[in-house]
């Protein structure tokens, strides 16, 4: 009795066994894509590719494939032969030129994938989709320039990929021909994409209306210029109110940043005044000395903004903060000039101010 159990036993096991091994044969995997390295018939002097950053969802599969074996199923993820990102990174170093002493553009590839779907006839249909920003790198930071988004469609039969790998490579191949040219058309006047900053300097001498009087070192104060009248403050002989602005214009000509600096050293006319017994040269001269002393101030603003004090990236907010560091040190000086010389009463400290402030001004060519 215990033999016959057996027997049924294997009986009916034996369907179960057939039946599996009955359920088909295992799909053969897709071989990886090669991309395809070529000669791209645009080139450019103004970049190069310096890095390709991979930020895809899925950085597994560059195509999601409609499999020969089973047309109706899931599509079959398949990547590019080496990896994706060393497949793109090859193609654009291989295809495309290389100068690593133009600009280095970051390409941050977002999306670049082909997903198929069934179609009938036993056919599969692929859509292309790819977006990727572009920044340029400079100063050791990355500055974003555009956003880039194209795709493609193509229809295949099931038992044949070849359409696959050069779609793929013309997507990719677009996105650089869009680069080139976007580059290409900024280069000369885009400041993102510049490479060297220029500073001139102006000195402002036109006299727009009859209260503002700007340094000039052949035209000294005079006595006439003090028609802010002879009410006066702590028994003060005379005094000027000082001032220091500029103009800062900036262009950008052929990768070029020009910074033009149009410094304006100035009084106020009707802000200077003058006791009527004391309308003497030595007196005149203490004031002009204040004058003097904000020259000195703006030429000091000048050697700060040198270009190579400059940076490409953040010129504008260092512009800035020299100019406010320029009114500090004119604060500063002015008060230490009239401490000294204690208003001019101390004839000895108000010589060697005289001297100090002359040579400085012939170190700085601004007088002979």
């Amino acid at each position: 009795m215990r033999h016959r159990v057996s027997i049924l036993a294997m009986v009916l096991l034996l369907p179960l066994l057939v039946a599996l091994g009955g359920a088909g044969q295992p799909v053969k995997k897709q071989e990886p894509l090669v991309l395809k390295s070529e000669q791209l018939p645009f080139q450019t002097k103004e970049f190069y590719v310096a890095e390709v950053m991979d930020e895809r969802p899925n950085t597994k599969a560059v195509a999601m494939l409609v499999p020969a074996a089973t047309p109706t199923g899931a599509p079959q993820p398949v990547d590019f032969q080496g990896g994706s990102i060393t497949a793109i990174k090859k193609y654009i170093k291989e295809s495309f030129g290389h100068n690593p002493k133009a600009r280095p553009i970051i390409m941050r590839l977002k999306e670049y994938q082909v997903v198929e779907k069934p179609a009938a006839g036993g056919r599969a249909e692929g859509q292309i989709q790819i977006s990727a920003a572009f920044e340029v790198q400079r100063e050791g930071k990355r500055l974003h320039l555009f956003n880039y988004k194209s795709g493609a469609r193509y229809a295949r039969p099931v038992n044949s990929i070849t359409v696959v790998e050069p779609t793929l490579r013309k997507t990719l191949s677009e996105s650089l021909r869009y680069l080139t040219g976007w580059i290409d058309k900024e280069a000369a006047h885009n400041e993102k994409l510049a490479r060297e900053i220029k500073v001139d300097f102006e000195d402002h001498r036109v006299h727009l209306d009859d209260d503002t009087l700007f340094y000039d070192p052949n035209r000294p104060l005079r006595w006439s210029d003090f028609q802010g009248g002879s009410r006066l403050s702590q028994n003060f002989a005379a005094s000027v109110f000082p001032g220091l602005s500029n103009d800062i214009q900036s262009t950008v000509e052929n990768g070029v940043i020009h910074i033009k600096v149009n410094t304006k050293p100035y009084i106020l006319r009707s802000l200077s005044k003058v006791l009527p017994d004391a309308r003497n040269e030595y007196a005149l001269n203490h004031e002009q000395r204040h004058f003097d002393i904000l020259k000195l101030v703006s030429e000091h603003y000048k050697q700060r903004l040198r270009p190579e004090k400059l940076t490409l990236e953040d010129y504008e907010s260092i512009i800035k903060y020299q100019y406010l560091e320029a009114l500090w040190e004119m604060d500063r000086l002015q008060k230490a000039y009239d401490g000294e010389t204690n208003h001019g009463l101390n004839r000895a400290a108000q010589e060697k101010w005289n001297q100090k402030i002359d040579q400085e001004l012939r170190d700085l060519k601004v007088k002979q």
